[in-house]
């Protein structure tokens, strides 16, 4: 057993009775280790690090009430630490409450009375009865607020505003396909103290000096990069997705030369060619199109065409496609129409790091993808190549389109990428298309179209104008109104604008990372039928908003 124990001068002599007490156990002894007047907090935190990263089984803090060190531990995230009077009390935190740190007050206990405490402490087990773990996992949680809680007084507008952004994500049913919730983690990374840092160019080539600690964090981001999807080399450098693709068109191309893509109204992305956005601004772009009659990727006619307009990049990968995308079969493509193959797989990144997807990355020059959608990370971009092209890519990004890069960001994208590492997060990307599926053939099931008649991946599009008459932005208004968040999104061949759709994008990634299965997947596909049949039933947008409410109360945001 492994116990870090810490004292100020009020419970120094304390501290060494209880180590030379117990000369069985583990002690590390974080001081202080003299009786002279300093300062509690200090070593209330060197404690409370060493538990919190679970360096040791459980922590000891004594001053001279034991106040002050149970105060200053809980500052701390997964410490939990109690103040004791007796065996009785220790035995009920450890129980009850799964406390970790035992916090003891030297004018208040003797020697052997705290020997005696921190026996009970160190051996009562943590109950696992129902009622108890609730109360400590919110304990843990604190709703979420203590991640922002400086604000309510720093900023009291602001923190309302994420204080709202809580609630919403809390209390409804997230179906937007390129969202997710991030862990505590990678919130925690993507706010911390490496946003202060200035750092232009790339680990041990910094403009800056005092780069060491941002450094560590990016070369780690892009060496777990590179080994989660098997890449030659990667840039985590770029701020977004599209500027991920900007920087593979800059150290590749140049202006007016062609790109062929999917149309944006086929399910592709703005940054593919969008006459609104630069790539279609800059770049000579050729758009195609899914068949007709399947709705899917027709790989024959893709071939045909690019020997035809003979592109200088083939773009695949897209925003609103709801099937498996043939990687070989687009490098056997470019091989023959001579072109760099180009995939942005920011959609179904997630998939592809667990598993439930084909990698592009064998196949193509250059993957780009963000970090958040099904990865669940923060958000940014990031993109992978083989070896020839990494000068021409890191040139590209700085100092080519970018100037300082968000050290805080590439943090979090190297929290996100280890935890992506673990088998759960395999297990995830299967359950996201699971769930997929099953809520898909819950909508289906009531007799709406969807197109393609089916999803292979993390999303599927409903053909609302068509199976009932209403846009998509009807649609969407009325499941927003219901606890349910999808967004408008054109289908192949579209004939309403774009701002109105004849359809609805939706997408379980969000639900998934709840810990929802494909009964809840299910479940919320016939409340969506149930909304849709009626758009303008505001008693049924009430009902399906309380039972909304009440399944998200059982899947907690993480």
């Amino acid at each position: 057993m492994r116990i870090a124990i810490g004292a100020d001068h009020g419970g120094f002599e304390l501290k060494q009775a209880i180590v030379s007490a117990l000369p069985e156990v583990e002690f590390t002894d974080a001081g202080t280790f003299a009786a002279d007047s300093c300062d509690y907090p200090d070593f209330a935190d060197a404690v409370a690090e060493a538990v919190a990263a679970g360096k040791v089984d459980f922590g000891v803090l004594v001053c001279t009430t034991g106040m002050g060190m149970s105060m200053a531990a809980n500052r701390f995230q997964n410490v939990r630490a109690a103040l004791c009077r007796d065996a009785e009390d220790a035995r009920i935190a450890r129980a009850h409450n799964g406390a970790n740190v035992l916090c003891l007050g030297q004018k208040r206990t003797d020697a052997a009375t705290a020997v005696e405490i921190l026996k009970a402490f160190v051996e009562t087990p943590v109950d696992d009865a129902e009622r108890h773990a609730r109360r400590r996992m919110k304990l843990e949680r604190a709703q979420r607020l203590s991640d922002f809680s400086v604000l309510a007084e720093a900023d009291p507008e602001i923190y309302a505003t994420i204080k709202a952004q809580v609630t919403q994500e809390d209390t409804e049913i997230n179906l937007i396909a390129s969202e997710n919730t991030s862990s505590r983690a990678v919130r925690i990374a993507a706010g911390s103290v490496l946003m202060n840092k200035y750092a232009e160019g790339y680990p041990g080539k910094r403009w800056y000096s005092g780069c060491l600690p941002v450094d560590a964090a990016e070369d780690l981001a892009r060496r777990r990069a590179c080994e989660l999807f098997g890449a030659d080399h990667a840039n985590v450098q770029p701020h977004c997705g599209s500027a991920a693709n900007m920087a593979v068109y800059f150290a590749t191309i140049r202006p007016g030369d062609t790109i062929l893509s999917m149309s944006l109204d086929q399910g592709g992305h703005l940054s593919h060619g969008s006459p609104v956005n630069f790539s279609g601004k800059i770049y000579n772009i050729v758009p195609y199109t899914v068949d007709k009659t399947t709705e899917m990727l027709d790989y024959d006619a893709i071939e045909r065409q690019a020997l035809e307009v003979k592109p200088k990049i083939l773009l695949t990968g897209a925003s609103a496609y709801p099937r498996r995308i043939d990687f070989k079969r687009v490098r056997e493509i470019c091989d023959k129409a001579g072109c760099i193959m180009m995939v942005d797989m920011a959609h179904i990144a997630g998939l592809v790091a667990g598993g439930a997807h084909e990698s592009p990355v064998p196949y193509a020059d250059f993957v780009t993808t963000t970090t958040h959608k099904t990865l669940g990370g923060p958000r940014g971009g990031m993109v992978l190549c083989k070896e020839k092209w990494a000068k021409a890519l890191d040139s590209a990004v700085f100092p080519g389109m970018q100037g300082g890069p968000l050290e805080n960001i590439i943090a979090a994208k190297a929290v996100c990428f280890r935890e992506w590492m673990s088998p759960e997060k395999k297990d995830y990307a299967q359950r996201v298309v699971a769930n997929c599926k099953a809520m898909c053939k819950a909508v289906q099931d009531r007799g709406y179209r969807i197109v393609s008649g089916g999803t292979d991946n993390h999303l599927f599009l409903v053909d609302v104008k068509s199976t009932r008459g209403i846009t998509g932005k009807d649609a969407a208004a009325a499941l927003d109104n219901s606890g349910i968040v999808v967004n408008k999104n054109t289908i192949p061949y579209d004939t309403e604008s774009p701002f109105k759709t004849s359809g609805i994008r939706v997408g379980p990634a969000s639900i998934t990372t709840r810990g929802m299965g494909e009964a809840e997947a299910t479940l919320i596909g016939t409340w969506i039928a149930d909304v849709l049949d009626d758009i303008t039933n505001v008693k049924t947008q009430e009902e399906v908003k309380a039972k909304a409410k009440a399944l998200t109360a059982r899947f907690l945001v993480p």
